[in-house]
């Protein structure tokens, strides 16, 4: 079993900053990504950011240049943060590991942007 827990949401007034960290636990060798993808409502889950086992990562064009995505190997935590933050960001935001061919997902964690 692979266990992912999620840290660093809540609410922030545009312009600001967040960061979300999400920890792997269990049977999480051979992990070949971790990434966050977002739902906000009516909409469906996108792919926010994923960072590769051999240190490539991948952006969404509408978070490019305020978004960073981190890992810590020894750890197997993967971070994101979130800079220049706009309402259009609001969502839950989901941590995702590819582990061999099987995805795991966290619980989700609530971003709101909001004056």
């Amino acid at each position: 079993q692979v266990q992912l827990v999620e840290s660093g949401g809540g609410l922030v007034q545009p312009g600001g900053s967040l960061r979300l960290s999400c920890a792997a636990s269990g049977s999480i060798s051979n992990i070949r990504s971790m990434g966050w993808y977002r739902q906000a409502p009516g909409k469906q889950r996108e792919l926010v950011a994923q960072v590769f086992s051999a240190g490539s990562t991948y952006y969404a064009d509408s978070v490019k240049g305020r978004f960073t995505i981190s890992r810590d190997n020894a750890k197997n935590t993967v971070s994101l943060q979130m800079n220049s933050l706009k309402p259009e960001d609001t969502a839950v935001y989901y941590c995702n590991v590819l582990i061999i061919l099987t995805y795991y997902w966290g619980q989700g964690t609530q971003v709101t942007v909001s004056s």
